[in-house]
């Protein structure tokens, strides 16, 4: 979480506190291979949702985290998260729609990515280096995050979950070995409670 002397780039407000910590869904569950359903209440429900979104990002140290990752069906993303530059911007996205760059303006970005429902495995992924994504917010207002970096890389990955994909689904064959070889590796530390304890 922020420290009190860090700036953080909140442009639609800060994230919601006070949720609780709650198991990760792991990849192979149902809910996260399909398209989540589009948030149409924006009500305490979602709030409390997001809340411990929020809390569960935070105890499993990840930068962005979807409903269907703690087992919830709905198309709504948290994230704390830094640019390039290493700003950190925070943000809530339902019924998240992400644009890249195309053309000219197209460059790849070949970094290493994990996810917190495929816990202690890295690889390389390639992504486009610069992403925006538009949606709404907690009350059903209009929102609007942009980045490049980490920041970019995470905006697609977590618009990915919304819509059923997980990162492994993007990997070539061999990549995604490498990647189930260091998940199985680490097992043993995430167990099917974690983060929750």
């Amino acid at each position: 979480m922020p420290s009190e002397t860090e700036t953080v780039h909140a442009p639609h407000g800060p994230l919601p506190e006070g949720g609780t910590v709650r198991p990760m869904t792991r990849w192979g569950t149902p809910v996260m291979h399909r398209p989540q359903a589009a948030v149409t209440a924006y009500d305490e429900a979602l709030r409390t949702l997001v809340a411990d979104m929020v809390a569960t990002m935070y105890a499993a140290d990840g930068v962005g985290l979807a409903a269907c990752q703690i087992g919830v069906d709905q198309a709504v993303f948290v994230f704390d998260c830094p640019d390039a530059s290493g700003e950190r911007t925070v943000g809530v996205v339902c019924n998240p729609a992400v644009t890249l760059p195309e053309g000219k303006d197209r460059q790849l970005d070949v970094d290493d990515e994990g996810c917190l429902s495929f816990p202690g495995a890295f690889v390389e992924c390639a992504r486009p280096d610069f992403a925006s994504v538009t949606g709404t917010g907690l009350d059903g207002e209009p929102v609007a995050f942009e980045g490049d970096g980490l920041l970019a890389r995470c905006l697609q990955h977590e618009t990915d979950h919304t819509l059923g994909t997980v990162f492994g689904d993007r990997l070539p064959i061999k990549q995604r070995k490498k990647l189930q070889k260091a998940h199985d590796k680490a097992a043993g530390d995430y167990p099917a409670e974690w983060p929750a304890t």
